[in-house]
């Protein structure tokens, strides 16, 4: 398989990794690789309507109260840079797809790695402030909404399955 081939499939897994940091991938699109394009990049866009409503909707199912609000706007803020850094790693590698060598694809795969895990970090920083405020009830809501996040096919897996 040639890199141009490969690319592709590695920067969707990227930008789908970074919709995590933004709220989460509509699950049919987590559940398939082979999504199309569009597919994948309404689910993982950066933009601001997008990023707000993944916010409003996690804050929902976490029941944030009124008291919590400055914590979760940590949150929230790390959401939105997030979704900008990656939004600006998008555009900045389909402008040079048509041109990228082997080397470049790697160097890109490094970059949307590289910028997952230090978005990741800051969510992880801002939510456990939040999370430590959170009375036992909410933090097992809280575990709940997370434990559920994600693809439904790799949670009913039992481990003589896979």
């Amino acid at each position: 398989m040639n890199t141009h081939s490969l690319f592709p499939r590695v920067v969707t897994a990227s930008m789908i990794g970074a919709a995590v940091l933004v709220g989460g991938v509509a699950s049919s699109v987590a559940q398939s690789p082979s999504a199309n394009p569009p597919s994948v990049a309404s689910a993982t866009s950066s933009k601001p309507e997008t990023v707000e409503q993944r916010i409003a909707e996690l804050k929902t199912a976490l029941k944030i109260t009124p008291d919590q609000d400055a914590k979760w706007s940590k949150v929230a803020d790390a959401m939105r840079d997030n979704a900008a850094q990656m939004g600006e790693l998008v555009k900045k590698t389909q402008t040079n797809m048509t041109n990228m060598t082997a080397i470049d694809n790697l160097r890109a795969y490094r970059d949307f790695t590289r910028a997952h895990l230090e978005g990741l970090k800051k969510v992880v920083d801002a939510f456990d402030t939040l999370y430590d405020s959170m009375p036992d009830a909410q933090k097992k809501n809280a575990d709940q909404v997370f434990e559920n996040f994600g693809p439904s096919d790799e949670k009913t897996k039992t481990p003589s399955q896979g």
